[in-house]
């Protein structure tokens, strides 16, 4: 195992998110003593692994695999009554635990699993996707999608520990590590601008999970989301900043029936928010075009058909994020300085949209 990194989330539910590599083989340390039944919940791409993660642990625990389906087709309220249902069967207690071994939608579905069965069990998230690592394992939002929107049906519940083992993205394919590094972007524009500088120095090694700048992208991000949720659990206040791109993002994966990667339509999200931000004249021309260019060299998506803006308009207006019938938008004064843009005339919104529009 390598040289590790812990960063600490505080608060009324504290916990680790160990960064490394070999960091798999010692989640036995994170179960504990007292558990005698652990679930695995993975999606088909992970059998192989799971199921070696489940031989590893045999010899200390009972250890059930719960196979679900890959990507947001896993958060579904059918999906976590699969796992209700194994959870009942084999008579899992308050002191078992559940790991969610997958990417984003799966360890959404592992912990909002974990947060509802018996008002709640411990919870390992190891995630095996650049988009889990930095976002979707992290600050304890769990959820399931429904036919009106996504995510608006979950629980805010802190994992026990979070493991960022480096090694299984040795595997995983370009493209996802390029939709991953849409959050990491992300991070950059609203707190940390040596991200955006590591991308743009030399953007070959930024996605490589072999070098040096991409374990620094990863830290950054991680360490970023770890001191917002840590202040913020509940997205009462300065949580509200991780959703910039967002809002428009999701109403996008929502138009696609989620069958965009979330980043390809965060990046979209952004770009909008951007847009909006100078529309509104607190963000400069550049700072918009190097939205673009960031987002361009990772081979992302910054444009939306023009002619889908009324149905994301109306998918917007059902987000979780609205409040009191007013839409919220995160937007930027400058670079690392995020705001937040409540209740904008729709002319507003409709003009940042003809900016991405294609």
């Amino acid at each position: 195992m390598t040289e590790t990194t812990v960063i600490p989330v505080t608060g009324a539910d504290p916990y680790d998110i160990t960064i490394g590599r070999g960091l798999v083989a010692t989640i036995a340390d994170q179960i504990g003593t007292r558990a005698t039944k652990v679930l695995i919940v993975h999606p088909p791409t992970l059998g192989a692994k799971a199921a070696a993660l489940r031989e590893s642990l045999l010899e200390r625990y009972e250890v059930i695999l719960a196979e679900i389906p890959d990507a947001e087709a896993a958060k579904r309220v059918e999906v976590a009554a699969f796992c209700w249902g194994i959870m009942g069967q084999t008579d899992f207690t308050r002191t078992d635990v559940v790991v969610g071994f997958g990417g984003g939608a799966t360890t959404d579905l592992a912990g909002f699993v974990a947060a509802t069965w018996l008002r709640g069990v411990r919870l390992i998230q190891v995630p095996t996707t650049v988009l889990g690592m930095v976002d979707a394992a992290i600050g304890g939002k769990t959820g399931i999608n429904t036919a009106e929107g996504k995510n608006l049906v979950g629980a805010f519940y802190a994992p026990a520990a979070v493991l960022v083992d480096l090694d299984l993205l040795d595997t995983l394919s370009r493209n996802e590590i390029l939709a991953g590094s849409a959050e990491i972007v992300k991070a950059g524009f609203i707190a940390e601008p040596e991200i955006l500088d590591i991308y743009e120095a030399d953007v070959e090694k930024a996605v490589d999970p072999t070098t040096p700048q991409f374990r620094r992208l990863i830290e950054l991000a991680i360490g970023l989301k770890a001191r917002v949720v840590s202040a913020d659990f509940k997205e009462s206040g300065q949580r509200e900043i991780l959703n910039y791109g967002h809002t428009l993002g999701h109403a996008i994966e929502h138009a696609e029936r989620y069958n965009w990667r979330h980043g390809a339509a965060i990046s979209v999200g952004m770009v909008f928010a951007a847009e909006l931000s100078r529309l509104t004249g607190s963000l400069s021309d550049a700072a918009v075009d190097r939205h673009r260019r960031i987002l361009e060299s990772l081979t992302l998506p910054t444009t939306y058909p023009v002619g889908r803006w009324k149905t994301l308009l109306a998918t917007m207006q059902r987000d979780k994020k609205t409040r009191a019938g007013m839409l919220r938008f995160i937007v930027l004064d400058d670079i690392a300085k995020p705001s937040v843009l409540t209740g904008p005339e729709e002319a507003l919104l409709f003009a940042a949209y003809q900016e991405i529009g294609e």
